[in-house]
């Protein structure tokens, strides 16, 4: 019926699949239902049973989940429990509010998301989970990205709609759901929360014409994240356009109500286990107090978004005569016994703000790694409908072409050997576990495609072949639209601050060629580790080779607007 060989047809679908196919033979033997005192069929009812996507939603074991609700809902905390319970009571009241859930890492969204999806589903609610991050939305169950889920446009303004359109088996999905969880959400645009909005409004007002005046159509919303982290990336945007773009400066901000975790739930489980809670509980307030913008600073500078912070000398690492040689040693000692052991790669990553640094950092280690190297050429073309201008084939051959590197965009040239990690740069498929920010490692080199084994994220293990897909970009400072076909892939021995966000690693080595340059990205570095003597430092800016100070950014209004 829809394709899902483990989908449970609910019992009142198969009765009116039943009364439908009666009505049907009654029609055509010139009686009706009514006749015999038999119901008329939900004709809508219909409509679900064929609809995927909803069926995909209700095809969830029941019975297993409400056993793993009662396990999850026994070990919530107070702080917890009273968020659970104001939102279950908006599902069931039908009230439509919109909640945010603000805490850091450790606090346990996660697992309060895991608690209110059970118990919903286990009653056949429908749940959209979804993440601003493919990272994020692997840990939620039945997890996909906000942009792929909801059809959220690339390119979007104050005006911008979701490519939702009314009565299709999307639009039922919503129209059907009880509750939409959007996690990770202080780092997406406020416009893509807007359009969300805007497309709801219609859809749910196509029932009920109250609904378009209500927020997100009278659904009730779950947001969730911590506005420590880095805010949404607007590219070629200063400070303003970037605190603009936050969901606080949007007009359902107003409407949110704004819940908080406080308590770190890790410190607890490791005073339980007789570990040395006290020695990561002074690790976790000095990481807060660098995204609050608090820790012990030497002296503000510009306008008071910047400080100098003294970074603690047990987890500097001293400059000598190569100061990437000396990162790559802090962080991956034992390199060449090690290399292609995934625990080894998946506990570890070099973080730096750059990726013109990031690329010097990986050519560096693979030349380090034994084994052969392959070259995988791109083949760089423009898209038909960019040439419109003119003759741009003539203007840009296909040399330069070659030559351009975009953002999110893998390289003309990539050069990989056998147990090398490295990063996904687009969803290929999401359900295994195949996203955006996914790390594997490579097992052989094909020549049309490549095997890794997936070693973060929930299907760690899987091995996959991934193939060259067609990769369309365009910039502002070119006139056409470019069509790059290659491996959607980069060598992920190190990462950027941005693309680390969601990464939880037992090993960080922190590269400072230059100061970071934006809210939240020292904050995020040093919080992808969870004890102290897993994060090392280099700083390695023009500065005094013995300074143990670095800037760190912090836009003090966007916090002040959680008080």
């Amino acid at each position: 019926m829809v394709g899902l060989p483990r989908y449970k047809v609910p019992e009142e679908h198969l009765i009116n699949h039943v009364l439908l196919e009666l009505d049907r033979l009654f029609v055509k033997n010139g009686a009706s239902m009514t006749d015999y005192g038999l119901p008329n069929p939900d004709p809508t009812l219909c409509s679900k049973v064929k609809n995927r996507l909803m069926a995909e939603e209700l095809a969830y074991d029941s019975e297993m989940l409400l056993h793993v609700h009662e396990t999850l809902i026994n070990q919530l905390n107070s702080e917890q429990r009273h968020i659970y319970d104001v939102v279950i009571q908006s599902v069931y009241g039908k009230t439509g509010r919109c909640f945010f859930v603000y805490g850091y890492g450790g606090t346990g969204k996660t697992f309060l998301w895991n608690s209110i999806i059970s118990r919903l589903r286990s009653e056949k609610h429908i749940v959209l989970s979804v993440a601003s991050s493919g990272v994020a939305a692997l840990l939620l169950p039945g997890g996909r990205t906000a942009h792929s889920r909801f059809k959220i446009p690339i390119v979007i303004d104050e005006s911008s709609m979701c490519d939702i359109k009314r009565g299709t088996f999307l639009a039922d999905l919503i129209v059907q759901s009880s509750l939409i969880i959007w996690d990770e959400a202080p780092m997406t645009h406020r416009h893509c929360f807007e359009s969300l909005d805007h497309s709801m409004r219609d859809i749910l007002g196509q029932l009920d014409s109250s609904n378009s005046d209500r927020m997100f159509g009278g659904k009730t919303m779950l947001l969730g994240g911590d506005f420590r982290q880095v805010l949404p990336v607007v590219e070629g945007g200063n400070r303003l356009d970037t605190i603009d773009a936050s969901i606080t400066n949007s007009y359902l901000w107003d409407h949110v109500k704004i819940l908080k975790l406080t308590t770190n739930m890790r410190i607890l489980g490791m005073g339980r286990s007789g570990l040395a809670a006290k020695e990561v509980k002074d690790f976790s307030d000095w990481v807060l107090s660098v995204g609050d913008g608090t820790a012990k600073g030497t002296a503000e500078i510009d306008d008071g978004d910047s400080e100098l912070i003294e970074i603690p000398s047990d987890i500097l690492v001293p400059r000598l005569d190569s100061a990437i040689d000396d990162i790559i040693s802090s962080t991956y000692p034992n390199l060449e016994a090690s290399y292609s052991d995934p625990t080894y790669l998946r506990e570890r990553a070099i973080i730096a703000p750059k990726n013109d640094t990031i690329d010097e950092i990986n050519s560096r280690i693979l030349s380090l790694v034994p084994g052969n190297e392959k070259v995988y050429l791109s083949s760089d073309t423009l898209v038909e409908s960019s040439k419109e201008n003119g003759n741009l084939d003539l203007l840009y051959p296909v040399e330069f072409l070659n030559s351009l590197q975009f953002k999110g965009i893998p390289h003309h040239k990539l050069m990989l050997k056998v147990g090398s990690p490295i990063m996904l740069l687009r969803n290929l498929n999401q359900s295994a576990g195949l996203c955006n920010g996914t790390r594997l490692i490579i097992t052989q080199l094909g020549a049309r495609v490549l095997e890794a084994q997936i070693i973060t994220g929930s299907h760690i293990g899987d091995k996959v072949l991934l193939p060259r897909i067609a990769l369309h970009v365009s910039s502002a400072k070119w006139p056409f639209v470019l069509s790059r076909r290659q491996f959607p892939v980069r060598l992920c021995y190190a990462m950027t601050i941005n693309k680390s966000q969601g990464q939880t690693l037992q090993n960080v080595g922190l590269y400072l060629p230059r100061p970071v340059f934006s809210h939240g990205q020292l904050y995020v570095a040093i919080s992808r580790v969870t004890s102290r003597k897993g994060l090392r430092i280099l700083i390695d800016d023009d500065t005094d080779p013995n300074t143990n100070a670095t800037q760190n950014i912090v836009y003090k209004e966007i916090l002040r607007s959680l008080w």
